[in-house]
């Protein structure tokens, strides 16, 4: 199986914005293992700029563009650096590959493909974030790419995944925000992007990250769209990628359009 896994800043990061070391390692342990097994894997990772805030002691995520992309600059060595270190540990070798819209839906979109392709033939795992030091979409909230769930989505697309996997500090989709309303149910399984569905979203997720339940249904219309099937589960146990992967019920699996 071709497996794209997007792991979320909240779920890498603490709430003071230092790395989550115990969450990234085992994070890491298992898909080595996953690999091992003899899975591709693609990692789509954010957390540059929470981890850029903490490497400079900041108090809180910046307001301002300049800043928040001085945080990414500092923050992404942090991070493909504990990617390389940890995954090296394992015997895996790592390639970073930063992107922006005009990349994915330019001339380089071509070469983005044969790129990630050609790494996943010669056994790399390609780490993937949107660049986020040229690239303000993500940081404006603008929609471009605007968040690295979109992003993994068009990544899934681009290397025809068999599924795309989204780790986030939610356990799936639900009835209704769980955060505000206890009655809420957890949704086992769609297996249609109906209009209801769509317009059921709510707004963004914690302080350290960007995206919210929009944008893992825009991930999962662009995925299932294309016949890729979609997991949203909760990243506090990467182990979860194991049971995913079995078959077993975790989170909420979006059906991919097998008619595509």
């Amino acid at each position: 199986m071709r497996l794209v896994v997007k792991v979320g800043s909240s779920t890498l990061t603490h709430s003071t914005g230092m790395l989550n070391i115990r969450l990234v390692e085992k994070l890491c342990k298992v898909l080595s293992d996953i690999k091992n097994s003899g899975h591709d894997v693609v990692l789509v990772s954010s957390g540059a700029v929470a981890m850029g805030v903490g490497k400079l002691n900041l108090r809180e995520r910046p307001s301002d563009t300049q800043t928040k992309q001085a945080a990414a600059a500092v923050g992404q060595c942090e991070l493909m650096y504990t990617y390389d270190k940890l995954f090296g540990e394992f015997n895996h070798n790592v390639a970073q590959i930063l992107l922006t819209g005009n990349d994915i839906s330019g001339a380089n979109r071509k070469n983005i493909e044969n790129t990630l392709n050609r790494l996943l033939e010669l056994g790399a795992m390609p780490i993937i974030n949107e660049n986020d030091t040229v690239s303000t979409a993500e940081l404006e909230a603008l929609n471009v790419l605007g968040d690295n769930d979109t992003l993994a989505a068009i990544v899934a697309v681009f290397v025809k995944a068999d599924m795309l996997v989204l780790l986030s500090d939610i356990d799936g989709m639900y009835t209704a925000d769980p955060r505000s309303n206890p009655d809420a149910k957890l949704i086992h399984r769609i297996h249609s992007l109906t209009a209801e569905i769509l317009q059921s979203a709510g707004g963004s997720g914690t302080s350290q990250g960007t995206g919210g339940m929009v944008t893992k249904l825009n991930a999962a219309k662009i995925a299932c769209g294309k016949g890729i099937d979609m997991v949203i589960a909760n990243g506090d146990r990467p182990e979860n990628l194991y049971d995913i992967l079995d078959g077993k019920e975790v989170g909420t699996y979006f059906e991919g359009d097998k008619n595509e």
